[in-house]
């Protein structure tokens, strides 16, 4: 193909990208954004296979084994799996980044000699170092986020210690590389071995030594390493349009993790350096049950509502478990027909990634108009007379407020326990992701709906 029409077809596509973002960043648009994203991909692929001369067979086949498990997959995967499926992904980034790195290395057609060789050994031994932290980090990620690894963190003495002297073997592994390479002879690859164990002994470490509650930081995290990993891969390979797709995808991944932290008042480096999640000592006394429990059948919940003007609605991952949000949407328009005003409160980390809620609430069709975030309607819970927590725990714990020496300690919650009446649904009394038990359970105006949340909420909406 012309060089012409590709570099066009490049540009083309990374102005689709942008729009896709840009589409992306509001619930009205989403749908639009992807639909550009789709059109840019497409054309990026077209433009790029057109170019290729050698081996299609096997690059459509490629493509064809690819495009059928994606396929799959996108049918197979429930909701509340979405975020497992992300950071599974995110690992294929960081595997593809790793594998290009070593076929460039050992390409017999690459003639680089002075400093050329020298940016050239750079960029291959960046990418490989990003791809394999990307690949291990979103292992264990997914593995945290099935349930198939605890989501505890796990905090090894010294291990700041240890991070530290994994970064600093790293640097001196890379003089050694560069220097082996620019000798010949197919030097440097023991190096570059050495180098690529510790990375992928990095990321392990690193996304381990998280909490659960940190997850959706995590997640959004490996979202911007898999970009830079893609972008390290553009320079190894030459190709413009993957230098500036993984840098779009790296930036908004960082901005994201850095909006998921504010909202969470963390500093970036705490949750890489890890621990939110633990239970100290100190905190021990508030771990066991501080009272009694109010539990109330579906009926009494339905009279609530019922008897209300303002609900507020705040969803959290047991409402994508128990896959609640068609019933919900179901209420809310009862409610609303009723002349009450219902709205949807939606915390920045409720879920087990960014926007999680979000996506629920619009494959269930309830209008965008009556969901905000936590900023936008914290301050009024005091006018609010019934609060429905379904399934959320984390983000409505006030000792995020009271204990200093809470996991939470400092973060941002709902504060519906300012209302009238809270309802929260759940299965049992068990703590949520972050390992901390509730002080909202047991305060004067909470009562409990236990049991599975869709069911629990059908019998509140035949009573309605």
């Amino acid at each position: 193909m012309n060089p012409g029409i590709v570099t066009a077809s490049y540009i083309g596509a990374t102005i689709l990208f942008i729009l896709a973002l840009g589409g992306l960043s509001n619930q009205e648009s989403a749908r639009r954004g992807n639909i550009y994203g789709i059109i840019g991909m497409i054309l990026a692929l077209l433009a790029t296979i057109a170019g290729v001369t050698a081996n299609v067979g096997i690059l459509i086949g490629g493509l064809v084994v690819g495009g059928t498990i994606g396929l799959v997959l996108a049918k197979r995967v429930q909701m509340t799996e979405m975020p497992e499926l992300v950071a599974i992904l995110h690992s294929l980034v960081g595997m593809a980044a790793v594998l290009v790195g070593f076929a460039n290395f050992m390409d017999p057609n690459a003639h680089f000699e002075g400093a050329e060789l020298t940016i050239h050994d750079i960029e291959t031994y960046l990418g490989i170092l990003i791809g394999a932290i990307t690949f291990s980090g979103s292992v264990i990620a997914f593995g945290k986020l099935s349930g198939k690894i605890t989501g505890n963190p796990m905090l090894l003495p010294g291990r700041h210690w240890l991070n530290l002297g994994l970064l600093i073997a790293t640097i001196y592994i890379c003089k050694m590389f560069v220097d082996q390479s620019a000798a010949g002879q197919g030097g440097g690859l023991m190096p570059l071995l050495i180098m690529t164990g510790i990375a992928l002994l990095f990321g392990i470490h690193m996304v381990m030594a998280i909490g659960g509650a940190d997850m959706p930081v995590v997640v959004s995290m490996l979202n911007s390493y898999s970009g830079w990993a893609a972008s390290a891969t553009g320079f190894m390979l030459n190709n413009d349009l993957l230098i500036v797709t993984g840098a779009l995808v790296g930036s908004s991944g960082a901005i994201l993790s850095y909006i998921m932290c504010r909202a969470m008042n963390r500093k970036f480096l705490a949750v890489i350096a890890g621990g939110f999640g633990t239970t100290s000592g100190a905190s021990s006394a508030a771990e066991g049950e501080q009272g009694e429990v109010v539990a109330l059948e579906p009926h009494e919940v339905a009279e609530l509502l019922k008897e209300a003007k303002e609900v507020m609605i705040i969803p959290g991952y047991g409402m994508a478990v128990a896959q609640a949000q068609h019933i919900v949407h179901e209420i809310t328009k009862r409610l609303r027909d009723k002349k009450v005003n219902v709205r949807f409160g939606i915390h920045p980390v409720a879920g087990r990634m960014p926007g999680h809620m979000n996506v629920l609430l619009a494959e269930a069709r309830v209008p965008y108009d009556i969901v905000y975030e936590m900023d936008e309607i914290n301050d009024d819970f005091p006018e609010v007379d019934v609060s429905v927590v379904i399934g959320a725990n984390d983000i409505v714990n006030p000792s995020a407020q009271t204990d200093p020496y809470s996991p939470i300690a400092g973060m941002p919650v709902l504060e519906c326990w300012k209302g009238k009446t809270t309802v929260v649904l759940k299965r049992s009394m068990a703590t949520g992701y972050a390992g901390v038990q509730n002080p909202l359970f047991f305060k004067e105006n909470t009562r409990m709906l236990f049991g599975d949340a869709a069911k629990s909420l059908e019998a509140v909406f035949k009573d309605l």
